[in-house]
């Protein structure tokens, strides 16, 4: 009689989910940044940095304050979240498109894990490094300007919304590409501006009303915004709606990815 697949052999599952292999796929993500740290966690954190420093130095003195609180400051939440969003996309695009060039890819399609388990599992490498990025700056924001969030749990789920939002959209972006330069071109046409444009360094009040409206549409803006409020109390936007929001776009990209990894779509020759 033929073996119920829920029961086959290896496969080592709990219920409907097979936990060693979603285990196994989500550490092997936070392994593959882990072991080139001084590429994936310190650079980051350099980079937050220059920004930081340049941005003080070249605007802060003559910009005064913004909405109440010195620029430096303002601008310091907004350069946490979009330094946790492009380390995220990077984990996970980079992860696929590099398994799919090699020719590997297969390693990840072959074992017995359901769409949702290999989403799950890329999910977790990019959250992971995320909250370290974002840890890392938080404790330099504490040492060199004394800035400690005002709300820290709401800092930490706009943190984790904002890593997840970005890793979907590596998953996606990921699957997307078959080359090195339709990756580089995703990441400059479309997440730099995404991260970019979304009042990282500047309040969006400011803004003329075209681009005003344009901004209310980007995800990232709730995500910066949120992360704002919960770092030095102050947004553009009401933080409650910034959450319905980034949690609405990031369900709605992560049920792209699982799409995309139920069909096969550009995985399967």
């Amino acid at each position: 009689m033929p073996q119920d697949y829920e029961y086959a052999p290896g496969t080592r599952r709990f219920g409907r989910v097979n936990w060693l292999g979603l285990y196994t796929l989500a550490m092997r993500e936070i392994l593959r940044f882990a072991n080139v740290w001084t590429q994936t966690l310190l650079a980051p954190l350099v980079t937050a940095g220059l920004f930081m420093v340049i941005f003080s130095i070249a605007i802060g003195p003559r910009r005064g304050d913004v909405m109440g609180v010195p620029f430096t400051t303002f601008i310091a939440p907004g350069i946490l979240m979009m330094t946790v969003i492009q380390n995220a996309f990077a984990n996970t695009s980079s992860s696929i498109v590099i398994s799919k060039v090699q020719g590997n890819i297969v390693d990840t399609l072959m074992p017995p894990l359901s769409a949702g388990e290999m989403v799950l599992g890329y999910l977790a490498g990019g959250i992971a490094r995320g909250l370290v990025v974002a840890l890392a700056i938080l404790i330099a924001l504490w040492i060199f300007l004394g800035i400690v969030p005002e709300h820290p749990l709401v800092v930490l789920v706009f943190v984790i919304l904002g890593a997840a939002f970005l890793s979907s959209l590596g998953m996606i972006a990921g699957i997307f590409a078959n080359k090195f330069d339709q990756m580089a071109a995703i990441t400059n046409f479309i997440v730099t501006p995404l991260a970019f444009l979304s009042g990282t360094f500047y309040s969006v009040e400011a803004l003329p009303p075209g681009l005003y409206q344009i901004t209310h549409v980007n995800p990232v803006f709730y995500l910066i915004d949120g992360a704002r409020w919960g770092v030095i109390g102050v947004s553009d936007s009401d933080p409650v709606l910034g959450f319905a929001v980034a949690l609405g776009a990031t369900v709605a990209v992560c049920l792209v990815a699982w799409a995309m990894f139920r069909t096969g779509y550009r995985l399967k020759a």
